[in-house]
């Protein structure tokens, strides 16, 4: 059987639909982990990636800790910080906002950096002063950019969630560890296919978002070759 024909076969059965265990629950919990984690990323990257990318100063250092971050294993992070922190129930936020800030802060500091130097001289001969300057003019100019990071950091997020279920957490992961270890690979298919469709619904919200907050301008600019 196929991964398709496994997933099909879990997923619609009725008792898999209700109670604490349920898809419905699992589900809540595993857009819980990744809002939480992400509010926490990018409430530390956004400002930072802004703030040097208005200045043009640290730059270097901006591109070489996204890279750092990058390379650290996921699993090994909520490993230590479980270890780390006497098993705490929180542990599972530590990789996965060490994972969300890369994305967040390299492209809020590449777009608000990238506005054209001119725009900005444009906007300072009004008498816009440099705060006015970044939240009238960089800012929205880069928005395109920084939303682009913050779908690429929740989509990860989203696939990342499941390692909450490694210390006895629940989210959609939970189906899949389960599965694992009493060899259900419908339920490790269906949990998986889960996580595949809600990582779908993140890419189509950011779009719509893109539409409602990204100058039409913008957007018009972006379609042109």
């Amino acid at each position: 059987m196929s991964y398709f024909t496994f997933a099909w076969h879990w997923l619609p059965l009725a008792g898999h639909w209700s109670g604490s265990e349920g898809v419905p629950a699992r589900l809540i919990e595993h857009v819980e982990y990744t809002v939480l984690a992400m509010l926490i990323a990018a409430v530390i990257a956004l400002p930072i990636g802004v703030a040097i990318g208005h200045t043009g100063r640290g730059g270097f250092v901006v591109i070489s800790a996204a890279n750092i971050w990058r390379s650290l294993p996921t699993l090994g992070l909520l490993i230590l910080a479980f270890i780390l922190t006497n098993g705490a129930s929180w542990a599972w936020l530590v990789p996965l906002v060490v994972l969300a800030i890369p994305p967040i802060l390299v492209t809020s500091y590449e777009g608000v950096l990238g506005v054209d130097a001119d725009l900005k001289d444009a906007a300072a001969g009004m008498g816009m002063t440099s705060r006015q300057v970044l939240f009238k003019v960089e800012v929205p100019v880069a928005m395109p950019l920084i939303l682009l990071g913050l779908r690429t950091a929740t989509i990860q997020v989203v696939a990342t969630a499941t390692i909450a279920a490694y210390i006895s957490l629940g989210g959609l992961g939970r189906y899949i560890i389960d599965g694992l270890s009493t060899n259900n690979y419908g339920e490790v298919a269906g949990g998986a296919a889960l996580v595949v469709l809600l990582a779908l619904v993140v890419q189509f919200a950011f779009a719509g978002l893109a539409r409602l907050i990204v100058p039409a301008g913008l957007r018009q600019q972006a379609r042109q070759p």
